[in-house]
């Protein structure tokens, strides 16, 4: 018994079940755009009631600690504490700033050091013509 493999047998379809054949994959394409519209009703109620949350939350969280502040002395040390550590943020970026252009002056005369180099290299040739 010897099997033939790869032989593909070519089929003309008629121009009617050609037509039948698009209009079902238009149906199918229909019905995938409403799912996927659906699906993003669904995202946009979604998100809508997180931002809800979030704004319930924070107003909230204004109302319990708007009144607190004047009277309990923990808050201001806290917002102290607060204050210096942003304080001292800055002063290590402005030391990693320093630190970068420091390094920065070091690798530029290196590269225009190989620039010189390769200078004579990499000038542009002109195209033959033919």
């Amino acid at each position: 018994m010897v099997k033939k493999i790869g032989v593909i047998k070519k089929k003309s379809m008629t121009k009617s079940e050609l037509e039948q054949m698009l209009l079902n994959n238009f149906v199918n394409l229909q019905k995938v755009l409403t799912n996927l519209s659906v699906k993003f009703e669904d995202l946009s109620n979604n998100v809508s009631k997180l931002l809800q949350l979030f704004e319930i939350s924070a107003k909230s969280f204004a109302e319990k600690y708007s009144g607190k502040a004047g009277e309990n002395g923990t808050d201001k040390e806290f917002l102290k504490k607060l204050d210096s550590l942003l304080e001292q943020n800055k002063t290590i970026a402005k030391g990693i700033m320093l630190m970068e252009e420091k390094v920065r002056q070091r690798k530029t005369p290196n590269l225009s050091q190989e620039q010189n180099r390769y200078k004579g290299i990499l000038r542009a040739k002109p195209l033959p013509r033919f």
